[in-house]
């Protein structure tokens, strides 16, 4: 796995080469800016990639736009001394895969990494956890009955086809339900509204 970092605190670079260099199986390439940062990628077409939001000269939301504009489809995770839940979802919504605080259990680095290398989203627990309850508090209101029972529903690791069964109603009517509910919460992927709706049942 290519992991680039992008950041202009050199004990920062540091630091995350030394909690990689344990693995093995990790290459890693560094910029400290924007500028450097691109160029970096482009040469180096890195697996992940680690952007510090406050870069100098041009944010690292600016290069993650950048980034995802020559390749739609790579991995970013954004690094942020900030753990507000609002540049979190900033993140995500612009297209990061994942977010991690400069405050975060070092031992989980890596594994942050590999779980984005791997398809996932990655947000640390608490995060994640404010980011919901903020968004449920926001959103609670446009959920209809139905939509409520569903998530608690999931939340209970019910399959889409037993809450079919259980409501009367057919697998597309449930699933469309679904649809509905990511775009309310903000979900991305069914794993995502799973998450979401454990985090309701524990409230």
């Amino acid at each position: 796995m290519r992991v680039l970092i992008v950041d202009d605190h050199p004990v920062v670079v540091s630091g995350c080469r030394a909690l990689l260099a344990a693995e093995p199986d990790i290459s890693v390439f560094e910029a400290n800016e924007s500028e450097s940062g691109m160029a970096a990628f482009i040469a180096h077409a890195p697996d992940i990639s680690v952007i510090d939001i406050n870069l100098p000269g041009l944010s690292g939301f600016e290069l993650l736009k950048r980034i995802l504009a020559r390749d739609p489809k790579a991995r970013v995770v954004m690094f942020s001394m900030n753990d507000d839940p609002a540049f979190v979802a900033r993140a995500l919504a612009q297209g990061a895969k994942g977010f991690i605080t400069k405050n975060d259990d070092p031992s989980l680095f890596a594994a942050a990494l590999k779980a984005v290398y791997a398809g996932d989203t990655y947000v640390p627990g608490h995060i994640a956890k404010n980011m919901f309850l903020n968004r449920y508090d926001d959103k609670n209101a446009a959920l209809s009955p139905r939509e409520l029972e569903i998530v608690r529903m999931l939340a209970n690791g019910q399959t889409i086809y037993q809450i079919a069964d259980t409501l009367g109603v057919s697998h597309k009517t449930v699933a469309n339900n679904c649809t509905a509910l990511k775009a309310k919460l903000g979900a991305r992927t069914s794993m995502d509204l799973m998450r979401i709706a454990l985090e309701y049942l524990s409230r």
